[in-house]
C-alpha cells in the first residue's frame, strides 16, 4: 500500500525532524569538549575585547535598512513582471506604472524628510 497525499506529507516532516534531532544527538556525542578561558573569550579580530558588546544604535541606521528592503522588495516584484510583459496586456502595464509611482511619491517622501542623508 502506497502513501499518497497527507500521510505522506505527515511521514516526511517526522522523519525529516527525526534526522536533524539524530545529527544534534550524534554532535552533541562526538563533540571535543575542553573549555578554557581562551575559548570562551569574545573574538574581535584578535584584538582585546574592550567597551561593551551593547552599542546603541541611531535610528538612521534602521531607516536606511527599511529603504533597502523596500526597494529591494520592489525589484523582486518587478524582475517577473519584466519577464512575462509580452504575454500580458495594457492592464498589468498600467497596474505595473501605478506600482511604481506609489514607490516613486514613497521615495520622494523620505528623500525631502532627510532619510538618505548619511550625516
Amino acid at each position: 500500500m502506497l502513501l499518497t497525499g497527507f500521510p505522506l506529507l505527515f511521514c516526511l516532516i517526522l522523519l525529516s525532524a527525526l534526522f536533524a534531532l539524530l545529527l544534534l544527538a550524534i554532535a552533541q556525542l562526538v563533540q571535543f569538549k575542553a573549555p578554557s578561558q581562551l575559548k570562551e573569550a569574545t573574538y574581535e579580530s584578535g584584538m582585546t575585547p574592550y567597551g561593551d558588546a551593547r552599542v546603541r544604535f541611531d535610528v538612521k541606521f534602521y531607516l536606511y535598512a527599511l529603504m533597502f528592503i523596500l526597494f529591494d522588495i520592489e525589484t523582486v516584484f518587478l524582475f517577473p513582471w519584466a519577464v512575462t510583459f509580452d504575454q500580458m496586456g495594457v492592464f498589468a502595464f498600467v497596474e505595473m506604472l501605478v506600482f511604481l509611482g506609489i514607490l516613486t511619491v514613497g521615495l520622494v517622501y523620505a528623500w525631502r524628510k532627510g532619510a538618505l542623508s548619511w550625516q
